[in-house]
């Protein structure tokens, strides 16, 4: 597994543990740090996991904003914590995140991959279409619409 990919499972492995107990932000930096030793013991980028972690906490209310626009059949909190917390990652790297290092369908395409990791059967189609759907409407950048 590459590191960026370990990186970001590791990301969204603690995201999800913080949203399941409830999103105590006091208790987000230990969660972290577990499951960097745990998952990533002498992973070089833990510096990445932190920056995807606190990028998502950051833009959390604009993410979750997105998500409940993007797929307005589904409530935030009908959507599985794993989903939920992929698509808050995915969005993250594919509009707050720096594009010279992560293009957007590389954000994309890692979010797909998350979501048939820890989802369920259907979770790569989800994440697959609701981050689709807002790619669509930003545009790609340097592209003519």
């Amino acid at each position: 597994m590459a590191s960026r990919h370990l990186c970001r499972s590791i990301a969204m492995q603690s995201l999800y543990e913080w949203d399941f107990y409830g999103r105590q932000s006091a208790k987000l930096d230990g969660i972290v740090d577990h499951n960097l030793r745990e998952f990533g013991p002498g992973l070089e980028g833990a510096a990445f996991v932190s920056d995807l972690v606190k990028g998502v906490i950051k833009y959390l209310q604009k993410i979750d904003n997105v998500i409940e626009k993007a797929a307005p059949e589904w409530p935030l909190e009908q959507i599985s914590a794993v989903d939920r917390n992929v698509l808050r990652l995915g969005l993250y790297e594919l509009l707050f995140g720096p594009r010279n290092e992560v293009p957007p369908k590389v954000a994309i395409n890692e979010a797909i991959e998350l979501a048939k990791t820890f989802g369920g059967e259907n979770s790569g189609k989800f994440i697959n279409g609701v981050l689709g759907t807002v790619y669509r409407e930003i545009g790609e950048p340097g592209k003519e619409q």
